[in-house]
């Protein structure tokens, strides 16, 4: 196992480790993981690897986009994609968001058949998109004061996704 595949658990774990300290990742910690994919990409590769840099960065933002705006997704979840992104590159943070999605999706499901609010949960869904349909209105997704709970930590997924390509399954 080589530093570059270590390198984006140690960035996610730290992340998850703050997220459930303090409920955000801290942007210096972003800031230094974004320097140091900066700085392998560049080294590895030279001006090649700054454009390699730059569309990892990206493509988080591109995917995820629609999710932030509908607060399904918080800021500091997409810059620490973003910031694998520029480790990984475009095609392998690609993955990754597949990855964490899907053990998101494992995540939420858990959630939701310990809770038993599997029923309520799609009623809502299906309640708030009809209410932005007909009002065009964009509000958080998140309900507050729910006996069901409500939002879980992303940057855990992300982190079991960042796992699964050190242990070479992407």
């Amino acid at each position: 196992m080589s530093f570059y595949t270590i390198l984006p658990v140690v960035i996610s774990a730290m992340a998850v480790w703050m997220d459930f300290r303090e409920a955000s990742v801290d942007n210096g910690w972003i800031l230094f993981s974004f320097v140091t994919g900066f700085l392998i990409q560049i080294t590895e590769r030279g001006l090649k690897g700054g454009a390699i840099f730059l569309t990892g960065v990206a493509v988080p933002v591109i995917l995820l986009g629609i999710l932030f705006v509908f607060r399904m997704l918080g800021a500091g979840d997409i810059k620490l994609l973003c910031a694998l992104g520029g480790i990984m590159g475009p095609r392998t943070v690609t993955e990754c968001i597949f990855y964490s999605l899907l053990a998101g999706a494992g995540i939420s499901l858990a959630i939701l058949i310990s809770t038993g609010g599997i029923r309520q949960r799609f009623l809502y869904f299906y309640q708030y998109m009809n209410e932005f349909y007909c009002t065009g209105e964009m509000r958080p997704y998140y309900r507050k004061g729910t006996g069901f709970p409500e939002n879980f930590h992303f940057t855990v997924p992300i982190f079991l996704s960042a796992m699964l390509y050190a242990g070479g399954v992407y």
